[in-house]
């Protein structure tokens, strides 16, 4: 890429980021101006990709650590922005999908439009906050949004949902937008190379089961076993939804539908 980028944050996605766009990651703590100022000059960078976040092994983490959560979440993007246009970079923050209520028998895939509404998890209302402010400050200066949802990648890590399913055996059956790595990062690349402000959902096409994913692991090792049971019955806090991805569309972007990638995603998978 021509832009000189920096990436913050090295857990599963920035980690991801840096071995595809062979770029500097860093994973200095920012706890204020200061600290992103003296960052902005010791790399000067003309891209700052923000994958700073924190959801400890699962949501629920965040609603025991929300002091960490806060400052991760919301403080650190604002605060990053904020750095960002003092000193013309663009700021790329990869944000999350799970901020809204979803009622599978009247809505339509959720576009960005739409304002965030699921406050019960302190995990999203962070998010929603990063988000609120970032997305005004997006109509007038170069910051782009990219909401992810549930992360299926191609290679083992506990914060793969294919890994998460296969140590849990037991998985609910209700369809939910995915967003598989591979094509997350083509997506990135694409919406840097166009300039792309604003907030993107950055997923695959249409909603995913998750019984047929583990069919298609099940095909390849057919010793696996597991349960479905009722989600109602788990008796936890959490979103069922699917997003729209007409915008990414209408980008350029050529979408996959998450179907698509299954077996593709468990054949590399079992590489490792």
């Amino acid at each position: 890429m021509k832009n000189k980028i920096i990436i913050l944050g090295k857990g599963f996605i920035g980690s991801r980021l840096e071995e595809e766009l062979g770029c500097e990651i860093c994973d200095r703590k920012i706890y204020s101006l200061s600290d992103a100022q003296t960052t902005v000059q010791d790399f000067k960078p003309d891209i700052i990709i923000n994958a700073i976040g924190h959801t400890g092994r699962n949501v629920d983490d965040c609603e025991l650590e929300k002091d960490k959560t806060l400052a991760a979440n919301t403080f650190v993007p604002i605060i990053l922005a904020e750095a960002a246009l003092r000193n013309n970079i663009k700021l790329i923050h990869i944000s999350s999908g799970c901020i809204y209520h979803y009622d599978y028998s009247q809505d339509k895939p959720i576009d960005e439009e739409k304002a965030p509404d699921f406050f019960e998890l302190f995990y999203s209302r962070t998010k929603i906050y990063s988000d609120e402010a970032l997305g005004i400050l997006s109509s007038k200066y170069p910051i782009l949004i990219i909401r992810v949802r549930v992360p299926l990648d191609n290679r083992p890590h506990p914060k793969n949902i294919l890994t998460k399913l296969i140590n849990y055996k037991k998985i609910i059956d209700v369809p939910n937008s995915v967003t598989y790595i591979p094509d997350f990062i083509k997506a990135l690349r694409h919406l840097i190379e166009i300039d792309a402000r604003g907030i993107y959902n950055v997923a695959n096409k249409s909603g995913l089961s998750y019984p047929d994913l583990m069919k298609a692991y099940k095909k390849y090792v057919p010793s696996f076993e597991y349960k479905i049971i009722d989600y109602r019955k788990i008796n936890l806090v959490r979103t069922n939804l699917v997003l729209s991805t007409a915008k990414l569309e209408q980008s350029g972007f050529k979408v996959r539908d998450i179907k698509e990638v299954l077996e593709e995603c468990i054949k590399e998978y079992l590489k490792y």
